[in-house]
């Protein structure tokens, strides 16, 4: 390996020719597969233009809802030379985490809690990131340059970027699809100020199919390649700090983080593999939890049971919010008593969303008594107003 190293080094002296940069391309394919990536392509900065236009139209539509971040200086997101004028290539990265079962599979057992497959393991964040950072020292080891690593927390557009680096293409979903491994990548990404020789953009492979638009149980795509984040399962369980809209909460079922529907029903997961990195497996804890266990939790709980998962970082009083959607529509008489307990929780997003599963699991009549002892304690506007209107 070191000789290998240093003999890349050598022919990528300050004048680089082309079959210098092609050889260190070749080199950076195996450091890159030896360190657990699935999936490496290449792209120059200037290869996202078509893309932006769709984000400008994104933002201005509101489809991003409340995430403030995502509209803030676009001319940073839209074009890699608007984060960092300096870069010349973008080393797009994947790592497969493809699971070993049918995510849809546990929507049938609605007493029991549905976690996106991502965040059934460990946060891919800091695992891949540290392996694009050893990336990276190799790589300006190697042919002196500068180098910036990025894992879905800057300014970066990852999904047209791979799909420009040929990695896979956005489907109607709007995420990355892959011949190989189907819908589940995990994308890293590395700028540099190299002029590596980029690959070609895959193509479109979707053709007629709606798979992913017709599963969607909120309908969250106005039209095929369209996104409104604010009818998003998964936006609305993560990243939605308040009362989940009245009208999506009997769609949500039991999905109480994120929603893998449209992912899953896409035809290319026929090709994809599982995930080899242990660390981002399921754990057994999280396949498929009881909604009586979640229920439970306090914040001392919570955090040990979500350990370096990236359910953590919503908080405990938001993904309550999110069991008790869940409790509501399990159709469990059982879980009233849940319901009924956190009727005293010290938040009031608790509060109000156990109301609201206290009322899709009571009579009529049991209801309306809870109703008007609660109202009269109840100083919370929100809370207050959820009694209101539950029916």
């Amino acid at each position: 390996m070191a000789g290998r190293r240093a003999g890349v080094a050598d022919l990528c002296g300050p004048g680089f020719l082309s079959r210098d940069l092609s050889e260190l391309k070749k080199a950076l394919t195996r450091e890159a597969q030896a360190l657990g990536f699935d999936a490496i392509g290449i792209t120059e900065p200037g290869a996202i233009e078509s893309a932006a236009k769709y984000f400008r139209d994104f933002i201005a539509s509101g489809g991003h809802g409340d995430m403030d971040w995502l509209a803030a200086q676009p001319e940073r997101r839209v074009d890699p030379r608007g984060l960092w004028r300096d870069v010349r290539s973008v080393i797009m990265l994947g790592v497969n985490y493809g699971p070993d079962h049918d995510p849809l599979e546990i929507l049938q057992q609605r007493n029991h809690a549905a976690i996106s497959v991502y965040a059934q393991g460990d946060d891919y964040h800091d695992l891949i990131k540290k392996r694009l950072k050893t990336l990276a020292r190799w790589l300006v080891a190697t042919a002196p340059c500068e180098v910036k690593v990025f894992v879905d927390t800057a300014a970066v557009m990852e999904k047209p970027l791979a799909h420009a680096a040929h990695l896979g293409w956005q489907g109607k979903h709007t995420n990355l699809v892959s011949r190989e491994f189907g819908s589940w990548l995990f994308l890293g990404a590395i700028y540099t100020t190299l002029e590596l020789p980029p690959d070609d953009a895959e193509i479109d492979h979707c053709g007629s199919c709606r798979a992913c638009l017709d599963i969607c149980p909120t309908a969250a795509f106005p039209a095929p390649y369209k996104l409104d984040a604010r009818r998003c399962i998964s936006y609305l369980t993560i990243e939605n700090k308040g009362p989940i809209p009245h009208e999506f909460r009997k769609a949500i079922g039991n999905r109480i983080y994120g929603c893998d529907d449209c992912l899953a029903a896409c035809p290319w997961n026929k090709f994809a593999k599982e995930g080899r990195e242990a660390k981002l497996a399921a754990r057994d804890e999280l396949r498929a939890p009881t909604l009586v266990e979640l229920a439970q939790l306090d914040d001392a709980a919570f955090r040990a049971l979500f350990t370096k998962s990236p359910v953590k970082r919503i908080g405990r009083d938001r993904f309550l919010r999110n069991v008790l959607i869940a409790i509501g529509n399990s159709g469990d008489v059982a879980l009233a008593e849940e319901a009924r307990r956190l009727l005293s929780d010290a938040s009031p997003l608790v509060r109000g969303a156990a109301v609201w599963a206290l009322a899709q699991l009571s009579s009529r009549e049991e209801f309306a008594a809870m109703r008007a002892a609660a109202i009269a304690g109840e100083h919370d506007e929100s809370v207050r107003e959820e009694w209101q209107i539950a029916s």
